[in-house]
């Protein structure tokens, strides 16, 4: 067991850099559709939404053969070929003379953009069911400090030239991919290998397999929810921002390296009490309700400042996430969670295919002479409306599977008799 306090250090920083590479590009990339296309924000907003859901739509393809194939190889060589297609693209797509070659460099980034699904099976691996909660808390802390720096740099680069971001971000993800190959240790170890189920390995047959575990496919549904309207914020934000404040790429770069900071406050340190104190299934709860007001204050904003203060309120819904991971990886077996993951991943990934075009699609019509009033909002009521609903679905689900029990984990290593556990009917 000595092994996992490094190794779950060695996932934080890949993600960290990893989201970090990700996040120097937010606040130029619809400005870089603008410079190869021409146009306005309205052109603009249909191509951004379609290039997102150009990678999603690969993502969700192949997201479950990744998460077979990590259960059967390992964790790390997925990390692996994850990070180094995402640094070959960045430098793709700042080297795009045309939109078209954006989908291009999309498309492929998707088949290879899996470092999720591998991630938290790595996590799951290396921490046992009593700090698994914590485990993804500071998974999502990464994610939130990436936000702090990523944004912020690419902001002011993008001021002097749109493609250094790309460049920028290409640069550090290669890096994180060195990073990896020499240091990062592989977390399942060859006695947990598991053999390759091709039926998995495909997306119908990957969300199949998720109704042997109730309490996962149930929460896999809410989540789904959720996601579409996370993405559909993810592709209106810059666009949002810019029509509504008037604000550029440095404005943009200073909103999320506030939702940065909130994310990794949140995930790093209040988690970790806030969830054992109120429990992962109230927590879950309390999370995505808040989640629901942040969107309805996003879109009912007059001022720029009134941004921050929905952020800051926002940020307190993090609680959610980590609770959720936590419910279910102990859900689900120990040698099936790359499989897992990939089906949630694949999932995610619809929601990032249907939640680009969803935004995108509401923002442009809201803003346009055709709308019978001017909502520039739009996207975010939606939103609000869509994670109501997972939150009722999360809310019956729960009530109805008991989340497995979490119980200390042996020091042999071996699975826990509590792991697996669906959750009986409460």
């Amino acid at each position: 067991m000595t092994a996992r306090k490094p190794a779950l250090g060695f996932i934080f920083i890949t993600l960290l850099l990893d989201v970090l590479g990700f996040g120097l590009i937010i606040p130029v990339a619809p400005k870089l559709v603008q410079h190869l296309q021409g146009g306005g924000e309205q052109e603009a907003a249909g191509a951004v939404g379609f290039l997102a859901a150009t990678y999603a739509l690969m993502q969700f393809l192949f997201a479950p053969l990744l998460g077979v194939l990590s259960d059967r190889f390992g964790r790390r060589p997925v990390l692996l070929v994850s990070v180094f297609g995402s640094g070959l693209d960045y430098f793709a797509m700042a080297l795009a003379p045309s939109v078209a070659w954006l989908f291009i460099t999309r498309a492929l980034n998707g088949v290879s953009g899996a470092s999720m699904t591998a991630a938290n099976a790595y996590i799951a691996d290396v921490t046992p069911p009593e700090k698994r909660a914590a485990g993804f808390g500071m998974a999502g802390a990464a994610f939130g400090l990436g936000f702090v720096l990523g944004p912020l740099i690419g902001g002011f680069l993008g001021k002097i030239d749109i493609h250094y971001p790309f460049y920028a971000a290409g640069a550090l993800t290669l890096c994180n991919w060195l990073y990896g190959f020499f240091v990062l240790p592989e977390s399942l170890p060859p006695t947990r290998h598991h053999s390759i189920n091709l039926k998995r390995a495909n997306p119908i047959g990957a969300f199949s397999g998720l109704t042997k575990y109730p309490l996962v496919f149930g929460l896999a549904w809410s989540f789904f929810l959720m996601n579409l309207a996370q993405f559909a914020l993810h592709a209106t934000w810059v666009l949002y921002t810019a029509h509504k404040f008037g604000w550029g790429p440095e404005d943009v770069g200073l909103s999320l390296f506030a939702v940065g900071v909130g994310a990794a406050v949140v995930q790093a340190g209040l988690a970790r009490r806030v969830i054992p104190l109120l429990g992962e299934r109230l927590s879950l709860l309390i999370g995505v309700a808040i989640g629901v007001l942040s969107y309805v204050g996003y879109g009912a904003a007059t001022h720029g400042w009134m941004i921050y203060a929905t952020i800051a309120l926002g940020s307190l819904g993090g609680i959610a996430m980590p609770a959720a991971q936590s419910i279910i990886t102990r859900a689900a077996p120990r040698d099936q969670q790359g499989t897992v993951q990939g089906a949630m991943t694949g999932l995610q990934s619809v929601a990032n295919v249907l939640g680009p075009l969803i935004g995108s699609a509401a923002f442009a019509y809201f803003i346009s002479e055709k709308a019978p009033f001017q909502l520039p909002g739009a996207p975010f009521f939606a939103g609000a409306i869509l994670a109501f609903l997972g939150l009722v679905i999360a809310y019956f689900v729960l009530r109805r599977h008991a989340p497995p029990p979490i119980t200390v984990q042996a020091d042999n290593d071996e699975p826990h008799p509590a792991e697996g556990d669906v959750g009986a009917p409460s």
